[in-house]
């Protein structure tokens, strides 16, 4: 049995489609995508449209991530169309327009798949069985794991989420984080995906990493509108693609407040922020 579990492309095309050669090379005989195929990225319509594409031809399956209900969230009428809130979320509102204000795909995205192995069950979400906000990191200790994966236990637990890849085992479970497709945060700008088997009565996992052509990625920041329409933190995503590293958390933490409350413009605490980037 083989298993390529794909996570966290975030409307990266061109990183897409060369993933999608790669695990078609591969042959598995499941692919689930883990969650956030749209937003955070210029090109979230043209990536939704593959994977729905391979979900009706050829049986790949889809989780829902936490930057699909941020989509999902533009399209309720309680939703900020102006001030502070409305310009933090703008990507998001972007990447809904470039969905043509259609959700339903992604409002029929279930939170886990459930995958019946050889040996135990293969459970994949997005970030944990606690929530698609709740990740799985390097640094996650094995206390903090456990409820992590859910009851009972799964043979194997697959997630993205945090876009850093990694594979462990917790009382005889094998947990891995595929890492993310199209926007790594662990310093290897490669796309990261996992292939996972059943071989010689055990699970193995490997994180595969691929080269990618990440000029066209760049320039679909530009050439789509996205990094001009889609608010101040475009530019913020933009960085991150390229220094393959999170920042809106941190962006977040030390002036999300003050902007919500008027201390500083948006547009001012990018100025600020990014000149350590």
């Amino acid at each position: 049995m083989k298993l390529a579990i794909f996570s966290d492309i975030h409307g990266n095309y061109p990183a897409l489609l060369n993933a999608v050669e790669h695990v078609e090379a591969w042959r598995p005989d499941v692919v689930v995508v883990a969650g956030d195929t749209v937003n955070r990225g210029p090109r979230s319509a043209d990536c939704l449209n593959l994977m729905l594409a391979k979900a009706r031809e050829v049986g790949w399956l889809m989780v829902i991530g936490n930057h699909e209900e941020y989509v999902i969230a533009q399209s309720k009428p309680d939703c900020p169309t102006r001030g502070p809130q409305a310009e933090i979320q703008r990507a998001s509102r972007w990447t809904y327009e470039q969905l043509n204000q259609d959700v339903s795909a992604l409002e029929a995205m279930p939170f886990v798949c459930e995958l019946p192995g050889p040996v135990g069950d293969v459970r994949i979400t997005h970030a944990s069985m606690l929530g698609t906000r709740d990740g799985v990191y390097p640094r996650t200790t094995d206390d903090e794991l456990v409820p992590k994966l859910g009851q009972p236990l799964p043979a194997v637990f697959c997630v993205g989420h945090t876009h850093q890849p990694l594979t462990r085992t917790l009382n005889g479970a094998l947990v891995i984080n595929a890492g993310s497709v199209g926007l790594p945060f662990d310093g290897d700008w490669r796309s990261s995906y996992a292939q996972v088997t059943w071989q010689g009565g055990s699970w193995h996992a490997r994180i595969v990493r691929l080269e990618y052509d990440r000029q066209w990625a760049e320039r679909d920041f530009y050439e789509t509108g996205f990094l001009d329409e889609g608010g101040p933190l475009a530019r913020v995503m933009l960085r991150e693609l390229q220094i393959a590293s999170g920042l809106i958390y941190s962006w977040a933490k030390e002036f999300e407040q003050p902007v919500l409350s008027g201390k500083i413009t948006i547009e001012q605490s990018i100025e600020r922020f990014l000149q350590r980037y």
